[in-house]
Parts: structure tokens; sequence; C-alpha cells
């Protein structure tokens, strides 16, 4: 009778602590969630500024909200006013010369032809950034060959 009783109270004592092995896991994964999100920063909530005043640049440096080493933000807007200063940093990008650019790499000229014609705009757009990419489709009128 006295082994009956020890046999059951082992097992409910296993079944007990594999409960509070799941508890205990099921905790520190959902803490684990909490803080991986809690560190995704928004851009409107990163403290970044994008006016391009070096001097609220550099306050947003030294007040720490930049999400970065304060020696490396306050490096970068030396930086980048150096480069504005010797007008290597413009913000009037010409998107659509480099999108022709890369055409380039088409060495057949109705290849070439049909890539200027999707970036040019002649193109079907389907897709968008935040779904993975952006698909350009457009359709070229092949004569058939005499037989």
């Amino acid at each position: 009778m006295s082994t009956f009783i020890e046999s059951r109270f082992l097992r409910t004592s296993r079944l007990n602590s594999l409960g509070k092995g799941a508890t205990y896991f099921g905790l520190t994964a959902l803490l684990a969630m909490t803080a991986a999100t809690a560190q995704i920063a928004t851009p409107d909530t990163a403290g970044l500024d994008t006016s391009g005043n070096p001097k609220s640049e550099m306050a947003a440096c030294n007040s720490g909200k930049t999400q970065q080493d304060r020696a490396a933000c306050l490096k970068e807007v030396r930086n980048a006013n150096a480069e504005k200063r010797a007008g290597k940093l413009g913000n009037g990008a010409d998107y659509t010369a480099n999108a022709m650019k890369r055409c380039e790499v088409f060495k057949e000229s109705e290849d070439q032809a049909a890539c200027r014609a999707r970036v040019g705009g002649q193109a079907k757009l389907d897709g968008s950034v935040g779904a993975g990419g952006v698909l350009r489709q457009g359709e070229i009128m092949v004569p058939a060959t005499p037989q």
C-alpha cells in the first residue's frame, strides 16, 4: 500500500515540475518578445532630425534621442555638413538618371529599350515596397516571322 502512495506522489510531483517548467518557459518567451518589440523604433519616435540644420542635428545628438552613440552621431553630423559645404551632398537627387543608368547592363539594344520603357513609366506597376518590392511589367509587340 505504501508503494502505491509513493509512486502516485512521485508522478504528480513530476507533472507539477513539468508544468512549472512550461510556465517559466512561456513567461520567459513573453518577456523576450516584449523586449524585442520595445526596441523597434519608428521614424517619428526615433528622434531623427531630417531638417538639415546643423544646430538642431547637434542638439538631437546631445539629447540622446538618436539611438546612436553621441560621438558617432556628432561625427556624422560634422561629416554630412562638410559634404554639404563641398557640394557633394544634395537633396535634389536625379532618380530618373540613376534608374536609366541601370539599364546599361543590357547588351542588346532591344533589351535596353525595353528597360528604359519600364523605368520611364510605360509599365504596369504591381506591389509595394512594404510588401517586398515593386514589379514593373511591360509588353512588347514582336512581329511574327513569315514562314
